[in-house]
Protein backbone atom coordinates (compact mmCIF):
# COMPACT_ATOMS: atom_id res chain seq x y z
CA UNK A 1 0.00 0.00 0.00
CA UNK A 2 2.58 2.45 1.07
CA UNK A 3 4.00 1.14 -2.36
CA UNK A 4 1.23 2.42 -4.17
CA UNK A 5 0.75 5.50 -2.13
CA UNK A 6 4.57 6.45 -3.06
CA UNK A 7 4.11 6.30 -6.75
CA UNK A 8 0.84 8.03 -6.84
CA UNK A 9 2.08 10.85 -4.84
CA UNK A 10 5.17 11.07 -7.28
CA UNK A 11 3.18 11.00 -10.21
CA UNK A 12 0.97 13.90 -8.49
CA UNK A 13 4.58 15.62 -7.65
CA UNK A 14 5.73 15.21 -10.95
CA UNK A 15 2.65 16.83 -13.07
CA UNK A 16 2.10 19.63 -10.91
CA UNK A 17 5.66 21.01 -11.72
CA UNK A 18 5.60 19.90 -15.45
CA UNK A 19 2.21 22.20 -15.23
CA UNK A 20 4.68 25.20 -13.27
CA UNK A 21 7.02 24.51 -16.07
CA UNK A 22 4.42 24.40 -19.42
CA UNK A 23 3.26 27.91 -17.99
CA UNK A 24 6.18 29.21 -17.30
CA UNK A 25 7.87 28.76 -20.43
CA UNK A 26 4.41 31.00 -21.91
CA UNK A 27 4.69 33.42 -19.61
CA UNK A 28 8.81 33.69 -20.35
CA UNK A 29 8.08 33.38 -24.65
CA UNK A 30 5.32 35.99 -23.91
CA UNK A 31 8.01 38.75 -22.63
CA UNK A 32 10.42 36.99 -25.11
CA UNK A 33 12.80 36.28 -22.63
CA UNK A 34 15.87 34.21 -24.51
CA UNK A 35 16.06 30.33 -24.45
CA UNK A 36 18.61 29.65 -22.14
CA UNK A 37 17.41 32.14 -19.76
CA UNK A 38 14.12 29.76 -19.74
CA UNK A 39 16.35 26.35 -19.70
CA UNK A 40 18.60 28.40 -16.36
CA UNK A 41 15.80 30.25 -14.32
CA UNK A 42 12.03 29.39 -15.25
CA UNK A 43 12.12 25.55 -16.38
CA UNK A 44 15.27 24.88 -13.71
CA UNK A 45 13.10 26.12 -10.71
CA UNK A 46 10.23 24.71 -12.03
CA UNK A 47 11.83 21.07 -12.38
CA UNK A 48 13.40 21.77 -9.16
CA UNK A 49 9.85 22.16 -7.50
CA UNK A 50 9.57 18.16 -7.00
CA UNK A 51 12.92 18.55 -5.22
CA UNK A 52 12.23 21.58 -3.29
CA UNK A 53 8.83 20.29 -2.13
CA UNK A 54 9.62 17.23 -0.68
CA UNK A 55 12.87 18.30 1.45
CA UNK A 56 11.05 20.86 3.07
CA UNK A 57 8.39 18.36 3.90
CA UNK A 58 11.03 15.70 4.89
CA UNK A 59 12.66 18.89 6.96
CA UNK A 60 9.24 19.91 8.64
CA UNK A 61 8.73 16.23 9.51
CA UNK A 62 12.06 15.73 11.16
CA UNK A 63 13.81 13.47 8.57
CA UNK A 64 16.80 15.54 7.25
CA UNK A 65 18.40 12.79 6.18
CA UNK A 66 15.51 12.36 3.59
CA UNK A 67 16.08 16.33 2.91
CA UNK A 68 19.95 16.39 2.03
CA UNK A 69 19.83 13.21 0.32
CA UNK A 70 17.02 14.07 -2.10
CA UNK A 71 19.05 17.18 -2.91
CA UNK A 72 22.68 14.97 -3.11
CA UNK A 73 21.47 12.29 -5.15
CA UNK A 74 19.08 14.60 -7.37
CA UNK A 75 22.73 16.70 -8.20
CA UNK A 76 24.52 13.60 -9.18
CA UNK A 77 21.51 12.20 -11.58
CA UNK A 78 20.94 15.33 -13.43
CA UNK A 79 24.66 15.61 -14.36
CA UNK A 80 25.40 11.77 -14.48
CA UNK A 81 22.03 10.40 -16.07
CA UNK A 82 20.46 13.35 -17.69
CA UNK A 83 23.24 15.47 -19.13
CA UNK A 84 24.65 12.04 -20.04
CA UNK A 85 21.03 11.49 -21.79
CA UNK A 86 21.27 14.76 -23.57
CA UNK A 87 25.02 14.00 -24.85
CA UNK A 88 23.86 10.46 -26.15
CA UNK A 89 20.66 11.46 -28.13
CA UNK A 90 21.25 14.80 -29.56
CA UNK A 91 22.36 15.04 -33.15
CA UNK A 92 23.77 18.69 -33.10
CA UNK A 93 25.72 19.72 -29.62
CA UNK A 94 26.73 22.93 -30.31
CA UNK A 95 26.03 25.41 -27.69
CA UNK A 96 26.29 28.97 -28.68
CA UNK A 97 26.55 29.89 -25.28
CA UNK A 98 29.85 29.22 -23.47
CA UNK A 99 29.12 27.81 -20.60
CA UNK A 100 32.20 27.48 -18.94
CA UNK A 101 33.36 31.13 -18.61
CA UNK A 102 29.10 32.01 -17.82
CA UNK A 103 27.58 29.10 -16.15
CA UNK A 104 29.73 25.55 -15.22
CA UNK A 105 30.89 27.25 -11.82
CA UNK A 106 27.69 28.47 -10.53
CA UNK A 107 26.90 24.88 -10.00
CA UNK A 108 30.33 24.70 -8.14
CA UNK A 109 30.16 27.49 -5.72
CA UNK A 110 27.63 26.22 -4.04
CA UNK A 111 28.72 22.67 -4.19
CA UNK A 112 31.85 24.32 -1.95
CA UNK A 113 30.04 26.02 -0.04
CA UNK A 114 27.91 23.00 1.06
CA UNK A 115 30.91 21.16 2.06
CA UNK A 116 31.98 23.69 4.25
CA UNK A 117 28.65 23.99 6.01
CA UNK A 118 28.09 20.43 6.68
CA UNK A 119 31.58 20.02 8.72
CA UNK A 120 30.05 21.24 11.74
CA UNK A 121 27.53 18.24 11.19
CA UNK A 122 24.53 20.97 10.74
CA UNK A 123 23.22 23.33 7.66
CA UNK A 124 21.79 26.22 9.92
CA UNK A 125 19.27 29.04 9.20
CA UNK A 126 22.17 30.82 8.78
CA UNK A 127 23.42 28.99 6.11
CA UNK A 128 20.07 28.49 4.33
CA UNK A 129 19.85 32.40 3.78
CA UNK A 130 23.52 32.57 2.81
CA UNK A 131 22.59 29.82 -0.17
CA UNK A 132 19.33 31.72 -0.56
CA UNK A 133 21.52 34.79 -1.15
CA UNK A 134 23.66 32.79 -3.96
CA UNK A 135 21.12 31.87 -5.77
CA UNK A 136 19.62 35.60 -5.86
CA UNK A 137 22.85 36.16 -7.44
CA UNK A 138 22.80 34.01 -9.78
CA UNK A 139 19.96 35.19 -11.03
CA UNK A 140 20.76 38.65 -11.08
CA UNK A 141 23.88 37.52 -13.69
CA UNK A 142 21.49 35.79 -16.05
CA UNK A 143 19.32 38.95 -16.27
CA UNK A 144 21.79 41.27 -16.72
CA UNK A 145 23.78 38.60 -19.04
CA UNK A 146 20.35 38.59 -21.13
CA UNK A 147 20.25 42.17 -21.74
CA UNK A 148 23.72 41.92 -23.02
CA UNK A 149 22.71 38.98 -25.79
CA UNK A 150 22.49 39.95 -29.48
CA UNK A 151 18.54 41.00 -30.80
CA UNK A 152 18.71 37.90 -32.94
CA UNK A 153 18.87 35.58 -30.06
CA UNK A 154 15.65 36.47 -29.22
CA UNK A 155 13.68 36.48 -32.42
CA UNK A 156 14.30 32.99 -32.46
CA UNK A 157 11.62 32.25 -30.00
CA UNK A 158 8.20 31.33 -31.22
CA UNK A 159 5.12 33.25 -29.93
CA UNK A 160 2.80 31.94 -27.49
CA UNK A 161 -1.12 32.57 -26.93
CA UNK A 162 -1.18 33.94 -23.53
CA UNK A 163 -3.81 34.23 -20.86
CA UNK A 164 -3.47 35.49 -17.43
CA UNK A 165 -6.83 34.01 -16.52
CA UNK A 166 -6.17 30.52 -17.95
CA UNK A 167 -2.41 30.89 -16.49
CA UNK A 168 -3.39 31.59 -12.61
CA UNK A 169 -5.61 28.98 -12.03
CA UNK A 170 -3.45 26.36 -13.46
CA UNK A 171 -0.31 27.71 -11.78
CA UNK A 172 -2.30 27.28 -8.62
CA UNK A 173 -3.97 23.96 -9.11
CA UNK A 174 -0.58 22.42 -9.78
CA UNK A 175 1.08 24.59 -6.71
CA UNK A 176 -1.63 21.98 -4.85
CA UNK A 177 -0.69 19.32 -6.62
CA UNK A 178 3.02 19.84 -5.53
CA UNK A 179 2.71 20.19 -2.23
CA UNK A 180 0.18 17.61 -1.31
CA UNK A 181 2.43 14.59 -3.46
CA UNK A 182 5.37 16.17 -1.51
CA UNK A 183 3.71 15.15 1.73
CA UNK A 184 2.49 11.80 0.99
CA UNK A 185 6.08 11.33 -0.97
CA UNK A 186 7.95 11.45 1.83
CA UNK A 187 5.35 9.78 4.34
CA UNK A 188 5.24 6.93 2.33
CA UNK A 189 8.92 6.43 1.08
CA UNK A 190 9.70 6.28 5.04
CA UNK A 191 7.41 3.95 5.79
CA UNK A 192 8.61 1.71 2.98
CA UNK A 193 12.43 2.48 4.07
CA UNK A 194 11.53 1.23 7.75
CA UNK A 195 9.21 -2.28 6.42
CA UNK A 196 12.03 -3.35 4.30
CA UNK A 197 15.17 -1.85 7.11
CA UNK A 198 16.57 0.40 4.46
CA UNK A 199 17.60 3.39 5.76
CA UNK A 200 16.09 7.14 4.96
CA UNK A 201 18.96 8.26 3.30
CA UNK A 202 19.28 5.54 0.86
CA UNK A 203 15.52 6.09 0.32
CA UNK A 204 16.22 9.86 -0.38
CA UNK A 205 19.15 9.53 -2.53
CA UNK A 206 17.96 6.78 -4.90
CA UNK A 207 14.34 6.53 -4.60
CA UNK A 208 13.01 10.07 -4.19
CA UNK A 209 15.95 11.98 -6.05
CA UNK A 210 15.40 9.63 -8.86
CA UNK A 211 11.60 10.55 -8.84
CA UNK A 212 12.08 14.12 -8.58
CA UNK A 213 14.61 14.13 -11.27
CA UNK A 214 12.20 12.74 -13.97
CA UNK A 215 10.98 16.65 -14.68
CA UNK A 216 14.63 17.47 -15.85
CA UNK A 217 15.05 13.93 -18.19
CA UNK A 218 12.10 14.71 -19.89
CA UNK A 219 12.62 18.60 -20.09
CA UNK A 220 16.22 18.07 -21.33
CA UNK A 221 15.38 15.36 -23.70
CA UNK A 222 12.64 17.45 -24.93
CA UNK A 223 14.81 19.96 -25.47
CA UNK A 224 17.58 17.81 -27.06
CA UNK A 225 15.61 15.91 -29.51
CA UNK A 226 14.79 19.39 -30.87
CA UNK A 227 18.30 20.37 -31.22
CA UNK A 228 17.70 22.65 -28.56
CA UNK A 229 21.25 22.15 -26.54
CA UNK A 230 21.45 25.55 -25.15
CA UNK A 231 18.08 25.54 -23.07
CA UNK A 232 19.11 21.00 -22.27
CA UNK A 233 22.39 22.43 -20.60
CA UNK A 234 20.65 25.58 -18.95
CA UNK A 235 18.11 23.96 -17.68
CA UNK A 236 20.45 21.01 -15.66
CA UNK A 237 22.94 23.67 -14.25
CA UNK A 238 20.37 25.91 -13.09
CA UNK A 239 18.76 23.23 -11.66
CA UNK A 240 21.58 21.91 -10.36
CA UNK A 241 21.90 25.38 -8.60
CA UNK A 242 18.36 25.52 -7.53
CA UNK A 243 18.96 22.46 -5.88
CA UNK A 244 21.81 23.18 -3.03
CA UNK A 245 20.81 26.76 -2.75
CA UNK A 246 17.09 27.04 -3.22
CA UNK A 247 16.15 23.57 -2.35
CA UNK A 248 18.41 22.66 0.39
CA UNK A 249 18.08 26.68 1.83
CA UNK A 250 14.61 26.50 1.99
CA UNK A 251 14.11 22.99 4.05
CA UNK A 252 17.18 24.15 6.17
CA UNK A 253 14.83 27.52 6.97
CA UNK A 254 12.08 25.38 7.92
CA UNK A 255 14.38 23.46 10.20
CA UNK A 256 17.79 23.34 10.48
CA UNK A 257 19.87 20.27 8.74
CA UNK A 258 21.84 17.84 10.65
CA UNK A 259 24.16 15.47 8.73
CA UNK A 260 26.79 12.94 9.62
CA UNK A 261 28.95 13.90 6.42
CA UNK A 262 31.97 11.04 7.58
CA UNK A 263 28.88 8.51 7.18
CA UNK A 264 27.85 9.28 3.55
CA UNK A 265 31.31 10.44 1.95
CA UNK A 266 31.04 8.60 -0.86
CA UNK A 267 27.93 10.31 -1.95
CA UNK A 268 29.08 13.66 -1.50
CA UNK A 269 32.71 12.66 -2.86
CA UNK A 270 30.37 11.25 -5.75
CA UNK A 271 28.96 14.75 -6.21
CA UNK A 272 32.02 16.85 -5.72
CA UNK A 273 33.36 14.59 -9.23
CA UNK A 274 30.55 14.95 -11.02
CA UNK A 275 30.32 18.82 -10.75
CA UNK A 276 34.42 18.78 -11.55
CA UNK A 277 33.27 16.48 -14.58
CA UNK A 278 30.89 19.63 -15.32
CA UNK A 279 33.39 21.69 -15.19
CA UNK A 280 36.14 19.96 -17.36
CA UNK A 281 33.50 18.76 -20.19
CA UNK A 282 32.05 22.93 -20.73
CA UNK A 283 35.63 23.93 -20.33
CA UNK A 284 37.08 21.72 -23.22
CA UNK A 285 33.70 21.86 -24.96
CA UNK A 286 33.59 18.29 -24.93
CA UNK A 287 29.72 17.72 -25.63
CA UNK A 288 29.93 14.46 -27.10
CA UNK A 289 28.80 11.08 -26.95
CA UNK A 290 32.19 9.93 -24.86
CA UNK A 291 31.52 12.58 -22.36
CA UNK A 292 28.33 10.81 -22.37
CA UNK A 293 29.41 7.42 -21.37
CA UNK A 294 31.67 8.53 -18.95
CA UNK A 295 29.14 10.42 -17.23
CA UNK A 296 27.18 7.25 -17.02
CA UNK A 297 30.11 4.97 -16.28
CA UNK A 298 30.36 7.49 -12.52
CA UNK A 299 26.68 6.73 -12.30
CA UNK A 300 26.92 3.22 -12.59
CA UNK A 301 29.59 3.45 -9.97
CA UNK A 302 26.88 5.44 -7.43
CA UNK A 303 24.66 3.09 -8.23
CA UNK A 304 26.53 0.18 -7.21
CA UNK A 305 27.71 1.41 -4.05
CA UNK A 306 24.66 2.42 -3.07
CA UNK A 307 22.98 -0.71 -3.50
CA UNK A 308 25.40 -2.76 -2.03
CA UNK A 309 25.35 -0.42 1.55
CA UNK A 310 20.97 -1.13 1.47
Amino acid sequence: MDFLIFVIAMGGLIWGADLIIHQSERIALKFNIPEFIIGATLIALGTSLPEMAASIAASYNGKPDISVANVIGSNILNITLVLATVFLIARNINPNRDFFAKDSTWALVPVLLFMLMILDGVISRFDAILLLLLMGAYLLFLLQDAKNMPEEDLEDLDESTFSWVKTIPVLIGAFLLVVIGAHFTVESASAIAKSFGISEWVIGIVMISLGTSLPELVVSISAAAKDKVDMAIGNIIGSNMANTTVVLGSAALTSPLSINSSAYIFDIATMIVATLLLVFITANKLYSKSAGISLIIILGLFLNNTLQSM
